[in-house]
């Protein structure tokens, strides 16, 4: 066996243990029913003591606010029937660090998980 063959066939073997590792990316939600992820979203929010500022359903996009941190989120179908819900915050967020996994908790509780 040449070097380079040895060394082919060392990083395949390494590689297989990672072929069926998936990581999903925090603070995506999969959802089955769009009319579900956004009311349990909206809710979210609120639990979570942001001030909703807007709300578009058609474009499945929340706006709040609360003190200084923006918080949006998309509720997105996906081509596979799947709803994506993403929850993003910006600002002074040092001054609540929480405020994700209170969002996170809350839309979990409000689908039943």
């Amino acid at each position: 066996m040449t070097r380079l063959s040895r060394l082919a066939a060392l990083i395949a073997l390494l590689s297989l243990p990672l072929a069926g590792c998936v990581v999903a990316p925090y603070p995506y939600y999969y959802a089955p029913n769009y009319d579900r992820a956004w009311n349990a979203s909206i809710g979210a929010v609120r639990d979570a003591g942001v001030q909703v500022m807007s709300e578009d359903y058609g474009a499945g996009v929340i706006r709040g606010q609360t003190g200084d941190i923006g918080v949006t989120v998309n509720v997105e179908r996906l081509p596979d029937g799947r709803v994506r819900v993403q929850f993003d915050s910006k600002g002074a967020t040092s001054r609540d660090p929480g405020l994700a996994d209170r969002f996170s908790q809350a839309y979990e509780r409000r689908m039943g998980r």
